[in-house]
């Protein structure tokens, strides 16, 4: 991972700040957190009561389980691996040239947001993707995964 800018480091001091310095969840950790936001994910997209989902929510939820994820290790980190290869296939097997993760984590994004799914396990699974994506692209795209593991590291390895 790349250094902290100023900016990130001032956020993550923001964020630990409020929560007092210690771990804010117990040991829940970090992927007790994306089985968490999984859950919520899947339940949305099984039809729960409590969890209404649509375009927008079902790809940010993949995102930010994926996320997760990156920052997690073991099997959490593996299924968003695999997950990212579908875009990243699509886009390469295109024959436009060669594109870059950034370029792959842009047509991600474009993916989910922007036509209209009937289904919304399209945008979810796009979306868990593309939050492994953002991580290995870097830039702009890998800060979130940046500030959860930085996050993390700070709380004591949550």
């Amino acid at each position: 991972m790349s250094a902290l800018t100023q900016t990130q480091t001032i956020a993550t001091d923001v964020v630990l700040a409020a929560g007092g310095g210690g771990s804010l969840l117990g040991s829940v950790g970090v992927s007790g957190l994306a089985f968490a936001v999984g859950f919520i994910l899947f339940s949305g997209l099984r039809g729960s009561d409590r969890v209404k989902l649509d375009r927008d929510k079902a790809g940010v939820l993949g995102i930010v389980f994926s996320t997760l994820s990156a920052s997690a290790s073991g099997m959490w980190s593996s299924l968003s691996a695999g997950a990212a290869e579908v875009p990243r296939g699509l886009m390469e097997g295109l024959n436009f040239g060669s594109f870059g993760l950034g370029a792959v984590a842009l047509g991600s994004c474009l993916m989910i947001f922007i036509p209209k799914w009937k289904k919304l396990w399209m945008p979810a699974f796009l979306g868990v993707g593309a939050g492994w994506t953002f991580a290995g692209a870097g830039g702009i795209w890998a800060l979130g995964t940046t500030l959860v593991a930085t996050m993390a590291t700070k709380l004591g390895g949550m």
